[in-house]
């Protein structure tokens, strides 16, 4: 086994010099795989002049952009550690984010200046903008870096949500990097011809990895929009730019209410979801547009492809997130073998974080003592080895001495003609310890009556199952990839 692998961005850059790898329209330019890697190495060269060495930390605080591929392929050259900030978030939760990663240096756009200042000026790291900066560094270049890379060096870090305290910072590495390429590249069948968009924040293992870094590995094309513009991507796909196409299922949901969305020819596109369960209304909507909307998983630990659904048994198999890919094992805690059952799901493979940035205790809780990554999913394996997603561990509650996993309540409302979305989760009750809140998102000019979703509810699964209360609302309160926090809705209960 290499313990090495080539640099990426001069190899690209060797192999198909003048293909275009990146068009930016936040900023109107266009760039060659060799203007990215002469421009990785520039700001490796001036990351350098500031006295940056390996293993140091750089945070970046900006939208979508080229030159955020840059620095992170700048960073895997010289080994000093990218740790992609949230800017959605305030500069008080910024810096305790960075408390423990304690970066030299904060790299910023312009629309984010004022907060990195609060941040720089609470954790003393120097603040770099990419406008002025950055553009220069690139401008005046600096000396070609084409060394060997170790393939388990932590290049860049992940911050989980952190709803249960503050963020963990997961290792991403190029070993990863590679293997989630294969997992995806092979599941989608991306190549060099492939064209995707970019816009899922970059703060976020989707932004990076799904499909950008592998379709660069591929030597494909990536447009890069500033951050999610429903229109542009309509116009994109409508003009034929996008061949290759991943999103959360709230844009999905977003795209099957816009007008002219029967006007586009989806059959030119090939359609990965992640992030949650895609409803089944919506894999039906698309498939009668001639597409397959294929559903997967994957964590942040993971790279984060995991599992992605199949073409071919996509309408067979509504509701799955198919079978693992190339590089990653399976298994279900106490299912034996590859047999059909119901488990938690445990991951093993090239594409699993080695642990949590400085965090050993976090590292030693999410692995089994096998070396087996714990998801903390319950997942359940059909008799042709097919994956489902039950639920989050967490998420299941106990009523009346009887499991109840949210996400299958969630799935029988959004059969209702009237839910365009649903979220469940369990509250306290005298009686049966804890029983099912149901909140609602009406579909555009829908008005559901809140007794009768319970009784259709009723019709379709046990009483014990059934919401005790239905909560309608106008919208949800989202984390940067689209899931809906539920922590957010118990506060509205309280």
């Amino acid at each position: 086994m290499h313990d090495t692998y080539p640099d990426p961005a001069a190899k690209r850059a060797e192999i198909s010099p003048d293909a275009l790898a990146f068009r930016d329209l936040g900023t109107d330019t266009e760039w060659s795989f060799r203007d990215v890697n002469d421009a990785a190495n520039a700001v490796a060269h001036g990351l350098g002049n500031m006295g940056l060495e390996s293993g140091d930390r750089l945070a970046i605080l900006c939208h979508n952009r080229v030159e955020f591929f840059v620095t992170l392929l700048a960073c895997l050259k010289t080994g000093i550690i990218l740790c992609p900030l949230n800017w959605r978030q305030p500069a008080p939760e910024l810096v305790e984010t960075l408390e423990p990663i304690r970066p030299r240096v904060i790299l910023h756009d312009s629309t984010h200046a004022s907060v990195a200042a609060e941040v720089s000026e609470a954790t003393s790291a120097e603040l770099v903008d990419i406008e002025g900066t950055l553009t220069t560094w690139v401008r005046n270049g600096g000396p070609a870096l084409a060394d060997p890379v170790p393939m388990d060096r932590t290049w860049y870090l992940l911050f989980t949500s952190g709803t249960t305290g503050r963020p963990k910072a997961v290792i991403q590495t190029l070993r990863m990097c590679w293997a989630n390429a294969v997992n995806i590249g092979q599941a989608v069948g991306l190549t060099g011809a492939d064209r995707s968009v970019n816009f899922l924040p970059l703060f976020h293992t989707a932004g990076i990895n799904l499909y950008t870094l592998p379709l660069f590995l591929n030597g494909g094309s990536s447009t890069v929009l500033p951050k999610f513009e429903p229109e542009t991507l309509f116009k994109l796909i409508k003009a034929g730019e996008v061949t290759q196409f991943f999103g959360v299922p709230a844009i999905y949901q977003a795209f099957s209410l816009m007008e002219g969305v029967r006007d586009i020819d989806w059959t030119q596109l090939r359609c990965g979801c992640g992030g949650a369960p895609l409803p089944e209304p919506l894999i039906h909507f698309f498939a009668d547009l001639g597409v397959s909307v294929l559903n997967g998983f994957g964590m942040t630990e993971t790279g984060p492809t995991v599992f992605l659904m199949d073409p071919a048994n996509a309408a067979a198999k509504i509701g799955s997130v198919g079978r693992a890919q190339m590089m990653t094992e399976v298994r279900l805690d106490g299912v034996p073998g590859q047999s059909a059952g119901s488990g938690e799901i445990q991951l093993r493979g090239q594409n699993i974080t080695p642990g949590y940035f400085e965090n050993p205790e976090a590292t030693a809780g999410t692995f089994t003592e096998d070396g087996w990554l714990k998801t903390g999913d319950v997942g359940q394996r059909d008799e042709d080895g097919y994956m489902f997603i039950v639920d989050r561990i967490k998420d299941m509650f106990i009523s009346g001495g009887e499991n109840v996993y949210p996400a299958e309540v969630e799935r029988v409302l959004h059969a209702h003609d009237d839910v365009l979305e649903a979220a469940v989760l369990g509250v306290p009750d005298a009686k049966w310890g804890e029983v099912g809140a149901a909140f609602v998102l009406p579909r555009p000019g829908a008005t559901p009556d809140v007794q009768a979703l319970r009784q259709w509810c009723r019709d379709h699964i046990a009483a014990y199952k059934v919401p005790a209360s239905v909560h309608l609302v106008t919208d949800f309160p989202r984390t940067a990839a689209g899931k809906i926090r539920k922590p957010e809705l118990r506060k509205q209960l309280q």
